[in-house]
């Protein structure tokens, strides 16, 4: 006898199937409820940062990396092209102007030299012989004039005598004419003697200037030669410390290669590296600040290099109110440098969130501090510590700072 099979109404096929819709519909909610901005996501409080935002005062700065330089930097280039022959320092020793630091050797210059001092003693025997010669030609000159002069006055005595013998009738008239005659001629002979020794006297003024002049400019050649001789030996241009030498005994150096510099070590100054976003927010007269050795000290920018590379410019500031002491150069400073006068603001602290936000929104805690939703704000200036709230929350609000990297697109935060 057969007995009938009861059916069985939830089978292994059938209750997949369930669970499968189950599955599908719950995803389908979890999308649905994901987009109408109602998810929410369960944070600890240890992990995250809340702060107040308040009102205070408020400076809009940016910092910027400044390293240490002396006040003043002298180079050292070779002015003359050499030989290292004598090292007299070692580097970083500390010098006094005019103390020699290496010695260079240059033959054809020395040589030039001694050619120069050559022509210089020759042009100068010339010349003395020149005006040995001009002088005896004057005395010369002058010794004719007087027997010229003496010739005239005799000739004139007896043109005299005889003009009144003629007229007692005592000489003839022939020795009169005679006379007359040799007067005439020695007064003109006299005449023209005076003439010659003024020409003479100006020809010789005029020689002797030229010569003068000659012998001047070839002596200051023979000075500027010395001088480049002189070149030769490098030596300190101000008191400082050298630092950067680069010169070994027995290597070449060219004319204008640099052989190391001075640091005028009597002073400090600061040089900042400043991106190029800023630079026409820069300008001489602006200050910063930084922190040494539990102190604030401040600076002031005293030059601007508007020359941009890699994206950023350089500025060099100097100090206001005295170097910190132990600061080296070389030393690494953080400075905050101010972009505007202090006021009074809403500030909110600066944290992570800015970038996930951009600063257009933050997570604003409630006032029973059980949960956190996304607010809409604006944000304006910043400084090293605070952002310039413009509008979105108000002085006493708490908000979360920290990073929003883990929360995705969450509107709503429920803090434990």
């Amino acid at each position: 006898m057969d007995i009938p099979l009861e059916k069985k109404r939830f089978t292994p096929k059938r209750i997949g199937i369930i669970a499968g819709c189950i599955i599908i519909a719950a995803l389908i909610l979890f999308v649905l409820f994901s987009s109408t901005g109602n998810s929410k996501l369960n944070v600890e409080k240890e992990r995250i940062s809340i702060s107040e935002v308040q009102n205070g005062n408020f400076q809009e700065n940016i910092p910027v990396n400044g390293v240490v330089l002396p006040i003043n930097t002298i180079y050292l280039d070779a002015m003359e092209g050499g030989r290292v022959e004598e090292r007299f320092v070692e580097d970083g020793a500390m010098m006094k102007k005019g103390e020699p630091i290496i010695r260079l050797s240059n033959t054809d210059l020395e040589l030039s030299l001694v050619n120069q001092e050559t022509q210089v003693y020759n042009l100068l025997t010339q010349m003395q012989i020149s005006q040995n010669a001009a002088r005896q030609n004057t005395i010369n000159k002058r010794n004719n004039l007087t027997d010229v002069e003496n010739n005239l006055i005799e000739a004139k005595r007896k043109y005299q005598l005889n003009k009144k013998l003629l007229d007692k009738g005592a000489v003839g008239r022939q020795d009169y004419i005679e006379s007359e005659n040799n007067f005439n001629y020695q007064k003109e002979k006299f005449q023209l003697a005076r003439e010659v020794l003024a020409q003479d006297s100006t020809s010789s003024k005029q020689e002797s200037q030229q010569a003068r002049e000659s012998y001047e400019r070839t002596r200051k050649a023979l000075e500027l030669m010395r001088r480049k001789v002189g070149d030769l030996v490098v030596k300190a241009p101000v008191d400082g410390q050298l630092t950067a030498l680069d010169a070994e005994i027995g290597q070449s150096k060219q004319k204008g290669e640099r052989l190391g510099q001075i640091d005028v070590i009597s002073g400090y100054k600061v040089r900042a590296e400043i991106d190029e976003h800023y630079i026409s927010r820069i300008f001489t007269g602006q200050r910063g600040s930084f922190d040494f050795n539990g102190e604030s000290y401040a600076l002031e920018i005293k030059k601007v290099y508007t020359q941009v590379s890699n994206g950023r410019f350089q500025v060099d500031m100097h100090f206001i109110d005295g170097v910190p002491e132990n600061i080296r150069r070389g030393q690494s400073l953080q400075i905050k440098l101010a972009l505007s006068q202090e006021k009074e603001a809403v500030l909110v602290s600066k944290g992570g969130f800015f970038q996930q936000t951009g600063g257009n929104w933050i997570f604003k805690v409630s006032e029973d501090g059980e949960t956190a939703y996304k607010t809409q704000i604006r944000l304006g200036s910043q400084n090293t510590e605070y952002y310039e709230v413009l509008e979105g929350i108000a002085p006493g609000d708490k908000v979360i700072t920290s990073s929003y990297s883990n929360f995705g697109d969450i509107e709503e935060l429920v803090l434990e």
